[in-house]
């Protein structure tokens, strides 16, 4: 099989690719996200992901596959990202108390030194039960929060907050794998089992 690069450094992300015996070459794409509000989330999600693998890819050309994500939180229209203070991960999460909200990751995948270059994306829905400001400070208090889109990890402790979600789990963590599977086998012959 070809190298499997990923153009990302997330934990999250390599972990889960481990368990289906894939250990990509990992390069943290260097990119400056840019955002128009007057892209849809789903726009700006696979936009930011082919611009990270498109990046990496210059790096190879030996037909290596070069897989990126972007996965982004957004709700009522506005995107959540990454929390700046411990100020804006409590607003976030007082914000999505009780709400519906969106998590999608936007799939790239290109294979070096050709024209192939897929992209597509995943959605998932998730909804937070309603959250005291008592549940609120204790999960700021485990420092989960910090370096996840919408403050909030659902793999870890953060799963305590939601009440449900519709659709793939693997994508609010950030590596949707059925989405993965599909494109994979359909345009590289690769499967994860």
């Amino acid at each position: 099989m070809n190298n499997i690069v990923l153009a990302s450094s997330s934990p999250r992300r390599i972990e889960l690719l481990k368990k289906f015996n894939i250990d990509p070459i990992i390069i943290k794409p260097n990119i400056v996200e840019k955002v128009s509000i007057e892209d849809s989330v789903e726009e700006i999600s696979m936009a930011l992901a082919f611009e990270k693998a498109n990046q990496v890819s210059n790096n190879f050309n030996n037909g290596e596959i070069i897989m990126a994500f972007d996965t982004l939180v957004a709700y009522d229209g506005e995107i959540l990202g990454k929390p700046k203070s411990e100020d804006d991960a409590i607003n976030m999460l007082k914000l999505l108390s009780n709400k519906e909200h969106v998590v999608v990751t936007g799939l790239s995948i290109i294979k070096a030194n050709t024209n192939i270059k897929v992209i597509d994306y995943e959605k998932t829905y998730v909804k937070f039960r309603q959250l005291d400001d008592k549940i609120i400070k204790n999960y700021i208090n485990t420092q989960e929060y910090k370096d996840k889109a919408g403050a909030y990890g659902i793999q870890g402790i953060g799963g305590v907050l939601i009440e449900w979600i519709n659709g793939c789990y693997f994508n609010v963590v950030g590596l949707p794998l059925y989405r993965l599977d599909i494109l994979l086998d359909k345009h590289f012959d690769i499967r994860l089992l």
